[in-house]
């Protein structure tokens, strides 16, 4: 095994990170272990990580505020795309994973270290998403994987090393999920969820909202300002990404929205199963995409739902940082342009429906759509234009009618 004098762990103080800096300390021997943990919104999760790290065998700890620059730069770009993977997954963890990757980096490059390590399983997902950031900027920089390669195969394994090593845990055996959390989400997988026939123990599992069962008999009205595409104001209310984001898990999670069960095609070639949390988030794009039907032209709205598919399996592939992706985001600005305006939509028992929308780039005209009398619309055109559109129709009709 090729040895490491420094090494950069992306840091959680989860399970497997727990387990990772002794594990690294003892099979590259002599090497510094330094931690970075970046704060992506995940809130209580951060306490107590750099007494935790340090008492497990690493030399320091980076605490890293990334959450406005996550909002603007990864979240609000895939919102304004549209984008959802395999058309309900809204990429929690896959748009968190590049700006993770690229501060690690940052700083591995900064402190001279010779690898970065991650705890990502060599089933999933995420290993490709940090790899791939990684090399978008230090291309030669070797990766450590332990998943890959150590005695672990099990989770429970990794609680016995670390009871083994008296590493404090927030978890137990029952309460084993494998989570990811940061403010726009929350992932659960594994234990019972692993069976598909299983219903998810929602009362046990939730953590930013209710169920539906659980949520109000009242509904609640809410208004979401955009300019271009971007959520700018809850209720009247200016704020910065991040609060209106905090603001709508708040409201979603008190009305039970936003639960996701999915099965889902993993990049690695297996099916796997989760169930997200994602209040604001599906309240926004909920919104968004009623503010789109305003606002843009058939023509517009149907391509970019289109290249919402592509620009989803991008990121849930890892492939952020690239030119395809860049030229995608591109393309959606020229689209948001017109995205502005003001949405009014109903929360109740885990339902999200639209009660009005607003903006002065309406295309919307009532004098021409309505069903009563108008001085605009001659319906005696409509006679020719299907005569033209249809004629394809009527010449293959007549040709198998000459046979």
């Amino acid at each position: 095994m090729k040895q490491y004098k420094k090494i950069v762990l992306a840091y959680s103080g989860g399970l497997d990170t727990s387990v990772i800096i002794p594990w690294l300390k003892e099979h590259y021997e002599g090497c510094e272990v330094i931690a970075v943990a970046a704060d992506v919104g995940q809130g209580t999760e951060l306490e107590g990580l750099e007494e935790k790290a340090i008492k497990t065998g690493a030399s320091k700890l980076y605490v890293e505020d990334l959450s406005k620059e996550f909002v603007e730069d990864y979240i609000f770009p895939t919102l304004k795309a549209g984008a959802k993977y395999e058309g309900e997954y809204l990429l929690g963890t896959s748009f968190a994973r590049p700006i993770i990757a690229k501060r690690i980096t940052e700083i591995a490059l900064k402190e001279g270290a010779d690898a970065i390590a991650h705890g990502c399983t060599g089933k999933g997902n995420d290993q490709v998403r940090f790899e791939l950031s990684i090399k978008a900027f230090a291309p030669k920089m070797p990766v450590i994987a332990p998943w890959r390669v150590w005695e672990f195969k099990s989770r429970d394994d990794e609680i016995d090393y670390a009871e083994a090593h008296n590493i404090p845990l927030r978890i137990s055996r029952e309460t084993n999920y494998s989570k990811d959390k940061n403010l726009w989400h929350l992932s659960h997988e594994g234990l019972d969820l692993e069976d598909p026939a299983n219903e998810p123990q929602y009362e046990k599992i939730l953590e930013m909202g209710v169920t539906p069962e659980q949520a109000p008999n009242t509904p609640e009205y809410v208004t979401i300002d955009f300019e271009k595409g971007v959520p700018v104001a809850v209720n009247g209310k200016k704020m910065d990404g991040v609060a209106v984001i905090e603001t709508l898990n708040a409201l979603g999670g008190k009305h039970g929205v936003g639960i996701l069960d999915m099965v889902e095609n993993r990049l690695v070639g297996m099916k796997s199963r989760g169930v997200y949390e994602t209040p604001g988030g599906a309240i926004l794009y909920f919104a968004h995409e009623m503010l789109e039907q305003l606002c843009l032209d058939k023509n517009t709205q149907h391509m970019k739902q289109k290249l919402a598919l592509d620009f989803a399996d991008l990121v849930y592939n890892g492939l952020w940082y690239t030119p395809l992706r860049e030229a995608l985001s591109a393309f959606v600005d020229k689209t948001q342009e017109t995205v502005t305006g003001t949405v009014k939509v109903k929360l109740y028992k885990g339902n999200i429906t639209g009660a009005g929308m607003t903006s002065p780039y309406s295309l919307y005209d009532e004098e021409i759509a309505t069903f009563g009398e108008d001085e605009v619309y001659n319906q005696a055109d409509s006679a020719g234009f299907i005569a033209l559109y249809g004629l394809p129709i009527a010449v293959q009709a007549m040709k198998k009618l000459k046979k």
